[in-house]
């Protein structure tokens, strides 16, 4: 919040247009004046004894007074008391006492007179009283003896004092007495009882008295109390009568209210305007009364009233008339009540309504003073001249008399008088001084030249000038040197001079001139008014929350007049801040570091210039985790619950939320706490349920919103009685671990949950569904018994109950189990194989008698493999695969297959001990499908019309291939595709020529296999034919070639097109949606590297031309090397593994052209062929009741599956494209992931791998390798 700490606008100009009018009316020392009392004692003075008495009386007048004084109505001649002087130029008196002077000798009534040539003026009558401060009169002083919950008055009658004193009751400790409803004191300075209670009792009640004016307190003696009570009567009667006796004092009985003070049912109170009005009404009663107080017929006045001493003492202070009435006040308990009116008359001293005020008057001139007073009763007005009566005052003919009123008319110099008005009742008086001065004097401006005034802008400005002249002079006010005069509503001229602008504004500033002129003469004065910016806080700070221990900043941001230079002052709590330099005050703020819970408060930013001030604060709150609680008490301890409370800690600002009661047992986990519950924060109180046999110790923790507080001193310890238990283990299991045993296990109780000591359990089991008993035992406390000679896998029945030395825990409900499984016996019969497709296939089988299990049934294993492709030679080594089928299935779905292959398959029983015996195997086989795309495309041999196009067969050709399909288009110059042109191609074919083509021109090629089935996936690239042997003209970017590390990879393309081209690199992860990052090459290089990546992870990359828009390679994937634990030192650059490497190459190369020379004379090798797992197999949508997937897993081995690819790849230098194989297969469902198809063929598989070697089933020969591609499959 802001608000302005500079006095508002209007209180100023009220203010400084009342000071100057007063100013406007004084006569300029220079000129003739009578006197004026500016100075002097007040009219009641009294004075320390012990000092020197001080009577004032200064006065002002040309010629300078002269002054005399009276006492008692009669000349004081000072000259004759040597005791006594009057200070130089001075009509102050000074009275000796500190040199032998006795102050009584000086009581008296003081009054001065100052006096010159035009008048004299008189001060109020002094009256002089020293202060006394009597000691207390002797007086002996019985002891009081009084009956519990009687009344009782001790008075004090302090001695008359000058002022009177104040009392106060003390006891010799000189600690004041403790006062309550019950206790207090009066306004007379009694104490009162309303009644006493046994410690009342004591021997030092004093009542003292200080006296203000001679700094000295009075003690009274001190006043002894004693009070018996019932008990203690009866005790001593009974002592002192005889067994015949039956009397014996009564006891306590309750009494209605009875008004000690004041006594009966009315009294009155007088009391003067302006002064406070005290009423008090003090009751004895039991219970303690309580006391009201009302006004008959009324209202107690609002923002007046206030109630003391405990609503015994009625105050109302600045009383007016209206204040007069019966204010009635009531006492009451719960057997009655009392009251008592006290009707009150407000009197009224005399007090002005219009005060005489000084009169100038040139001669000729007419005027008048008025002097009116009221008062109750209304005061007599009585004037006085020159100090004496007016009726038998020297004649003045121009004057007249007409009661408060005194006429002038035709003044002469003559008239020039000091005239007094006195208005007096029987309360008091007033004394007016106000002189008539008549002058014959030309204008003048008191005001100083050129003065320079400044203001805010939009506040009111106030431009003085102050004048004085006989006759009064006029005033007029022009702006500017030759402005025109002043007039309108934007302007307010005072009688005094002033000029008040109401809101000021910039344009407001300027010169402005002041004329003052009468008949005696004119003058001018100039005054200058500049208007400056308001200062504002434009970033106020704001309320802050901060925790314990943190940092908080407050802002204070301000514009100000570039002209004016600001101060800023920061407070706390409207005080200094500490000093602590913990506190940071900076240009614009204030930082408090490491809070504590002392920094909480409002915070003040005041910004201070010479004209204006401006303030904004904000609160700070310090909140921190809440203190812990304390004083924990165990209450109404049972043997199955207690009560706990506690008190809370401080809340620190935050309030608790909840509070988390923690228990110990100190009997068997000493030291350790345990949660128990948690109660809201606004409770203190807890039934807690207890445990038998637990030492118990409780601590509480308090939690709000910042955290929770330190736990609380435990509690006293409470040990609850032993008991049998309660309840019985839990997770009862019986599970055989061999195939003639049962394992019994459960979970044993906790400590506090045996009730008692010597904890045990009671095992029994017998075979269910045999009419056979129970078999029991008792164990020690452990968790586990083990039945041997079991038949297998037979049900039992069982149950263990807890005991300790009292007893037996309830009855346990029974539970089943299993003694132990063995292997199943059969294998399930009628397999057989329903193939759904080229992928696909969904196989069925009997289940076997659940007898031959022998155990619990999890479910059927089918392990299949792929015997040989029928479109190539077989593979050299067996991937067995797995798929569980969970319970007890029928059939499931084999997914991933590889089409036109043959399968065999068998089906296997699982229980909980292992796998049965295998069924035979089944051979089914698998259809043709679509192929993959072809191996490779290349483009060579362009001429000015025709292009030379070889290709690859396809890697995994899925069937027979029936033919090639190849489309091309051209494309032009704005790289529009032309029309599409088809050519089918015979399967044994691995080359084209195309001719007749238009030279120049880019063309664009798809190339794809068919097999009866259909076309497989197609393979794009682009050629140009040439012109004139002339490069093409559009460029080119192929055979992006990636060689990866861990951390990098080397990037490289071969590019064709104009010089001077700025290439980049973009990449990103494999299969992730987010954008592909950039890379610039620096200058034309036709390689980059790639750094930061992340090792073991598939990328993605492709290569641009700057300034070429769309124009960019086709992707490339590589994938980085696994992190290694530590750096290596790279062996490529080491001598000897250069040349065995060399060596090895030649080796190879010698091998391979043997190999070349016997193929070509007939001969068929046995070549390993590279199965590639990642076939592109064609899996047909089916429907929710096909089948159902079961787990798979590989019987390969793990580290097989989890080769890292190679860290870099090759691209053939002629222009060979490669296609990367299919990944989608088997190993895509993922190994080790706990999946299954369920009965409506979802996916529930697990996939895990094992390779099988095998010898081939044939010699067939596929397509020779080349050298080159065979030495770029090592690289």
């Amino acid at each position: 919040m802001m608000r302005k700490k500079s006095v508002s606008a209007s209180k100023a100009s009220l203010v400084l247009f009342l000071c100057q009018m007063i100013s406007a009316l004084e006569v300029p020392l220079d000129l003739s004046q009578p006197p004026t009392i500016t100075q002097q004692s007040p009219k009641d003075y009294i004075v320390d004894p012990r000092e020197n008495i001080v009577i004032q009386c200064e006065a002002k007048g040309k010629p300078p007074p002269s002054f005399s004084w009276t006492r008692n109505g009669t000349h004081f001649d000072i000259d004759k008391d040597a005791q006594v002087t009057m200070k130089p130029n001075s009509g102050t008196l000074v009275i000796n006492i500190m040199n032998g002077g006795k102050a009584e000798a000086y009581e008296g009534v003081y009054q001065c007179t100052a006096r010159n040539e035009r008048g004299a003026a008189i001060s109020n009558n002094i009256v002089i009283r020293p202060s006394r401060s009597p000691l207390w009169t002797k007086e002996k002083l019985e002891p009081n003896q009084v009956r519990e919950g009687d009344s009782l008055v001790l008075h004090c009658r302090p001695p008359v004092g000058l002022p009177p004193p104040i009392i106060f009751w003390m006891d010799n400790a000189f600690q004041r007495l403790p006062q309550s409803e019950r206790v207090s004191q009066g306004l007379n300075g009694d104490l009162y009882f309303s009644n006493v209670q046994p410690e009342d009792t004591r021997e030092d009640y004093i009542c003292y008295a200080r006296f203000n004016h001679t700094q000295t307190i009075q003690q009274k003696q001190p006043i002894s109390v004693k009070v018996f009570s019932m008990d203690s009567l009866n005790d001593t009667i009974a002592a002192n009568l005889s067994d015949t006796d039956i009397y014996g004092a009564k006891p306590v009985t309750e009494r209605q209210p009875v008004l000690l003070t004041p006594t009966g049912s009315t009294s009155t109170k007088v009391e003067l305007r302006g002064n406070v009005l005290l009423l008090e009404c003090i009751a004895a009663g039991l219970p303690t009364p309580v006391i009201r107080w009302i006004k008959e017929g009324g209202e107690l006045p609002a923002n007046r009233t206030f109630f003391e001493n405990f609503k015994k003492t009625l105050k109302i202070i600045d009383v007016s008339e209206a204040d007069s009435g019966n204010y009635k006040c009531i006492a009451r308990n719960i057997l009655g009540s009392a009251h008592h009116v006290i009707s009150v008359t407000v009197k009224a001293a005399p007090y002005w309504i219009t005060a005489p005020r000084n009169l100038v008057l040139s001669p000729g001139e007419d005027g008048t003073l008025i002097c009116r007073a009221n008062g109750n009763p209304k005061p007599n007005i009585s004037w006085l001249a020159n100090g004496v009566p007016i009726a038998i005052a020297p004649e003045d003919p121009s004057r007249k008399v007409d009661g408060d009123t005194i006429i002038f008319s035709h003044v002469q110099e003559r008239s020039s008088a000091v005239y007094q008005c006195n208005a007096s009742n029987e309360y008091g008086y007033l004394l007016a001084n106000a002189f008539v001065n008549v002058l014959a004097e030309p204008p003048r401006i008191l005001t100083s030249a050129n003065k320079l005034y400044q203001v805010i802008s939009d506040s009111p400005a106030l431009l003085d000038c102050a004048y004085f002249g006989s006759p009064k002079p006029e005033i007029e006010w022009f702006k500017g040197v030759k402005g025109s005069i002043l007039r309108g509503n934007e302007y307010i001229f005072h009688d005094n001079g002033t000029l008040e602008i109401p809101v000021a504004q910039k344009d407001s500033t300027g010169t402005y001139t002041c004329v003052a002129r009468n008949e005696l003469g004119k003058i001018q004065n100039e005054v200058q008014l500049e208007v400056k910016d308001p200062t504002m806080i434009i970033k106020q700070p704001e309320y802050k929350v901060v925790q314990r221990y943190g940092q908080v900043s407050f802002e204070c941001i301000i514009k100000h007049d570039s002209t004016l230079l600001p101060t800023v002052i920061w407070l706390k709590d409207n005080d200094e801040l500490p000093d602590d330099e913990r506190f940071l005050v900076g240009k614009d703020n204030l930082t408090i570091m490491n809070v504590t819970d002392r920094d909480d408060g409002t915070y003040t930013c005041i910004v201070n210039t010479t004209l204006d001030s401006v303030s904004a604060s904000a609160v700070l709150t310090v909140v921190a985790r809440p203190n812990p609680p304390f004083d924990l008490e165990l209450t109404g301890q049972l043997e199955r619950s207690v009560e706990l409370s506690w008190i809370p800690g401080d809340e620190n600002n935050s309030p608790i939320t909840n509070f988390v009661i923690e228990y110990e047992d100190g009997l068997h986990e000493p030291g350790v706490w345990h949660y128990q519950t948690e109660v809201p924060g606004t409770q203190t109180t807890v039934q807690l349920k207890l445990s038998p046999y637990v030492n118990y110790s409780f601590r509480v923790i308090a939690v709000n919103e910042i955290g929770r507080s330190q736990p609380s001193e435990p509690s006293e310890q409470y040990l609850t009685k032993s008991a049998s238990p309660d309840e019985n283990p839990s997770n009862v299991q019986g599970i055989g671990s061999e195939p003639d045993n049962l394992v019994i296990t459960w979970e044993s109780l906790k400590g506090f949950q045996s009730n008692g000591p010597g904890l045990q359990y009671k095992v029994s089991w017998r075979q269910k569904d045999v009419d056979d008993e129970w078999t029991s035992v008792i164990v020690a406390n452990v968790s586990k018994y083990i039945v041997s000679g079991t038949p297998t896998f037979v049900p039992y029945e069982i149950k263990v109950q807890a005991l300790n030395d009292l007893g037996y825990a309830p009855e346990p409900s029974e539970v089943i189990g299993h003694s132990g499984e063995d292997l199943p016996m059969v294998a399930p019969g009628n397999v057989q194989v329903h193939v759904v497709n080229s992928t696909l296939a969904k196989v069925h089988w009997d289940p076997v008698p659940l007898k031959t299990v022998r155990g619990h049934l999890q479910g059927y294993k089918v392990y299949y493999w792929k015997v040989q492709s029928l479109s190539r030679r077989s593979r050299r080594h067996v991937e067995k695969k797995i798929l569980t089928f969970r319970g007890n299935k029928t059939f499931g779905m084999l997914p991933g297959l590889e089409p036109y292959s043959s399968y065999k398959l068998n089906v296997r029983v699982v229980n909980g001990k292992g796998e049965g015996p295998a069924s035979p195997d089944k051979v089914f086989k698998t259809p043709e499908g679509v192929p993959s795309s072809p191996s490779f495309l290349k483009i060579t041999n362009p001429t000015l019309d025709s292009l030379t196009l070889e290709w690859g067969s396809p890697t995994h050709p899925n069937g027979v291939l029936t033919s090639y399909i190849l489309k091309f288009q051209p494309i032009n110059n704005t790289h529009e595709l032309g029309p599409l042109v088809e050519i089918r191609i015979p399967a044994n074919e691995s080359s084209l020529i195309l001719k007749n083509l238009n030279y120049s021109t880019r063309y664009k090629f798809y190339f794809n296999a068919q097999t009866s089935v259909g076309s497989g996936s197609q393979i794009t690239e682009e050629a140009v034919t040439i012109m004139d042997e002339v490069q093409p003209l559009y460029p080119r970017i192929r055979n992006v070639t990636t060689a990866a590390a861990e951390t990098y990879a080397n990037i490289s393309w071969e590019y064709e097109g104009p010089d001077h081209a700025n290439f980049y690199v973009e990449y990103g992860v494999a299969g992730s949606k987010e954008d592909w990052k950039k890379e610039i090459v620096n200058g034309s290089r036709s390689f980059f590297v790639l750094k930061g990546l992340t090792p073991g992870t598939a990328y993605k990359v492709r290569v641009g031309a700057e300034g070429l828009s769309g124009f960019r390679s086709s992707e490339d994937v590589f994938e980085t090397g696994p992190a290694m634990a530590s750096r290596q030192v790279d062996i490529a650059t080491q001598g000897w593994f250069i040349g065995l490497m060399c060596a090895v190459a030649l080796l190879i190369l010698i091998l391979l052209i043997v190999c070349f020379i016997r193929r070509n004379k007939g001969g068929k090798y046995p070549v390993k062929e590279k199965e590639d797992a990642h076939a592109d197999p064609e899996i047909q949508p089916m429907k929710e009741d096909d089948g159902t997937f079961g787990e798979y897993r590989s019987l390969e081995s793990d580290a097989e599956d989890h080769k890292p690819l190679k860290k870099g790849s090759r691209t053939p230098s002629d222009r060979t494209v490669k296609k990367e194989d299919s990944d989608d297969s088997l190993v895509d469902y993922g190994e080790g992931v706990n999946g299954q198809f369920n009965e409506d063929g979802s996916f529930i598989g697990q996939y895990s791998g094992k390779k099988e070697k095998e010898p081939a089933e044939g010699n067939e020969s596929s397509e020779a390798p080349s050298p080159v591609n065979a030495m770029n499959s090592f690289v």
